[in-house]
């Protein structure tokens, strides 16, 4: 999408930035170049671009450590941001998806849609249900540091929490403290922006929340599958290439034989995605999913159907728009 998008960016309005590992690092220097050239705030989406990194990578562990960081932004300040993480166990992917245009809080409930294999139970300070333990970090950071240090030293470590009491570096950890108390923080989002907060740090303060102040943090991962061309990975299926490769033709003629301006067609995907979720969420029926995985399964072989570990044609699975 960058390299199809941005040389015709101040046609279209709109500008790819991030992308995989080093390019994810230039995120902010190419967002204030986009401030720069729309007059736009530059700081404010770096300030967002480096938000969504840290409550994907810290608020949520799910396991997935972030790789990919897409942040694509109109010339009128909305913007979307599309993450990947990968999960160095299972070899397995997951996507974090972001429209401005929904978010509201950007630590409660912010995502438009968390894409990938649910993992059970986990911790998740973003859920709606952990505004307590939110509240309960903050109260954390305003106590003085020696007194939380205290309490940690006598604090029996929980069996089912993923931050063992060997991996609590309390030098590191209180100097967060410190800097995170004589901030006088207002907000979970400000606690994240904090200079060595990771997730580690997050994880650990959130055991203390958890078992000091009684908050629960862990929920039912509130990742989901995405079933519209299967999984590259293979799950739950694999993509059908003939039929990914109609539907970018679909949407391609489409898009190039319409006469209606820019802003009509928006309306138009608008419209698309509202009736979508309409039908999600006023449909009476539910899903086999056991049985719809299985026939899209038996169908795979006549749909082309590959995943990245196939390598009957010799060369990788890609994926491209442009």
């Amino acid at each position: 999408m960058k390299r199809g998008l941005n040389p015709r960016a101040s046609e279209l309005k709109l500008f790819v930035c991030g992308g995989r590992g080093k390019q994810s690092r230039q995120t902010p220097r190419e967002l204030i170049e986009v401030g720069d050239q729309c007059g736009l705030d530059g700081d404010d989406l770096v300030r967002t671009s480096r938000l969504t990194a840290k409550i994907d990578n810290g608020c949520i562990a799910d396991g997935f450590q972030i790789y990919l960081h897409s942040f694509v932004v109109s010339a009128d300040g909305e913007w979307v941001v599309v993450q990947q993480g990968m999960n160095g166990a299972t070899g397995l992917a997951r996507r974090y998806h972001w429209h401005s245009a929904s978010v509201r809080d950007f630590v409660n409930e912010p995502h438009t849609g968390i894409i990938g294999e649910p993992q059970g139970e986990i911790m998740n300070l973003v859920d709606g249900r952990a505004a307590a333990a939110r509240h309960a970090l903050l109260d954390i950071t305003r106590d003085h540091p020696d007194r939380t240090l205290a309490h940690i030293r006598h604090v029996t470590m929980p069996a089912h929490h993923a931050v063992r009491a060997e991996n609590v570096d309390l030098k590191r950890l209180g100097a967060v403290l410190a800097v995170a108390h004589d901030r006088e923080l207002r907000s979970l989002a400000d606690l994240l922006l904090v200079e060595n907060v990771g997730p580690r740090t997050l994880q650990t303060l959130a055991m203390i929340a958890e078992v000091i102040h009684g908050t629960p943090v862990r929920f039912s991962d509130p990742a989901r599958f995405s079933f519209a061309l299967g999984g590259k990975d293979g799950h739950p299926y694999p993509v059908p290439l003939k039929i990914y490769d109609q539907a970018i033709d679909v949407v391609r003629n489409a898009l190039d034989k319409s006469k209606v301006e820019r802003r009509e067609k928006l309306d138009g995907l608008r419209r698309l995605n509202q009736f979508v979720q309409s039908v999600e969420q006023n449909a009476q029926t539910e899903v086999d999913l056991t049985a719809f995985v299985a026939h899209e399964e038996a169908l795979s072989s006549a749909l082309g159907g590959r995943t990245v570990f196939d390598d009957r044609q010799g060369t990788p699975l890609q994926m491209s728009l442009f």
